[in-house]
């Protein structure tokens, strides 16, 4: 087990991190403390969580053949920013503001290859040889946000999240819902949103999948895993680790999402929070993240 980790720790400093005891680099013994958690949660599953997926299962796994760099993107984790650095480093875009890239731009499928679109044999090499990172967030805080921007935003995407979404789960969850709401779905509420999940699944779309099963973290092997909480810290350190040209990486937190966790979910019964716990249960032992914050104590 210890070799594991002293063989990580080592893989660090030859990929060229140049880990300084400074106050201005990288605090790299928590990123071997995220690896850690990752391989200990890893080897307490059963070896089916551990097995490689299909290649078509890995089209969230963006490719940049230039600098060997793998991102596995996550919704509703700065992944529209990640995805506009991915196209600079790949050509796509040759801009100086990464913001300046369309948000509608950035998430087109042409923008940057998928590894799903490699044949199995290249695609295996190339995670061999690239690599590799994620970035992880609270898994409620990640929920709240694709709620908040689905379906309380007032912008095109929720316009399709509405009527794709909104309409069935008013239809199905809404006792004596009015003709203007089944009509609009415009105001699902974040009990009814909840209700939806528990009672139809997690994976009815990527923005409220589990990372787990977008990014197989138990079956691949990840250079690196970053953290929405260190964004700005972790992205220079990625950037660096590839040699990536100098990028300013927008981090913003304008919904402050965080600040309003516990508003939200105290609409919803402790019976509700347990059971959407144990639906993103890999997520939070996996990636460290508690609900003593919301709760103020964990969960069993």
């Amino acid at each position: 087990m210890w070799e594991l980790y002293f063989e990580k720790s080592l893989i660090l400093l030859i990929l060229g991190w140049h880990i300084q005891f400074s106050e201005t680099t990288y605090p790299w013994l928590e990123q071997v403390a995220r690896q850690e958690d990752l391989t200990l949660g890893c080897e307490n599953l059963s070896s089916t969580y551990r097995q490689m997926p299909n290649v078509s299962q890995l089209s969230h796994i963006l490719v940049d053949h230039v600098h060997k760099l793998l991102y596995c993107y996550v919704p509703k984790v700065a992944c529209t920013n990640w995805k506009r650095v991915m196209m600079v480093l790949t050509g796509q875009s040759n801009v100086t503001s990464l913001v300046s890239i369309p948000s509608n731009l950035a998430h087109a499928n042409s923008s940057t290859v998928r590894l799903s679109d490699l044949s199995k044999e290249e695609a295996h090499k190339i995670l061999r040889e690239y690599t590799l990172f994620l970035i992880a967030r609270h898994p409620f805080e990640r929920l709240l946000s694709a709620y908040r921007n689905k379906f309380e935003d007032n912008i095109t995407s929720s316009k399709y999240f509405q009527a794709r979404y909104g309409k069935h789960i008013i239809k199905k969850y809404r006792p004596k819902a009015s003709d203007d709401d089944l009509n609009s779905g415009a105001n699902v509420s974040f009990p009814e949103f909840i209700t939806f999940l528990l009672n139809e699944g997690v994976e009815t779309n990527e923005h409220w999948t589990p990372i787990f099963n977008l990014c197989f973290p138990c079956a691949l092997n990840y250079t690196f895993i970053g953290h929405y909480e260190t964004m700005a810290q972790d992205a220079k350190t990625i950037l660096d680790m590839v040699d990536a040209p100098p990028l300013v990486f927008p981090v913003t937190r304008a919904g402050r999402t965080r600040d309003r966790l516990r508003d939200y979910f105290q609409q919803l019964s402790i019976f509700n929070i347990e059971h959407l716990y144990k639906k993103y249960f890999l997520d939070f032992k996996l990636f460290r993240y508690g609900l003593e914050d919301l709760l103020g104590y964990e969960l069993a």
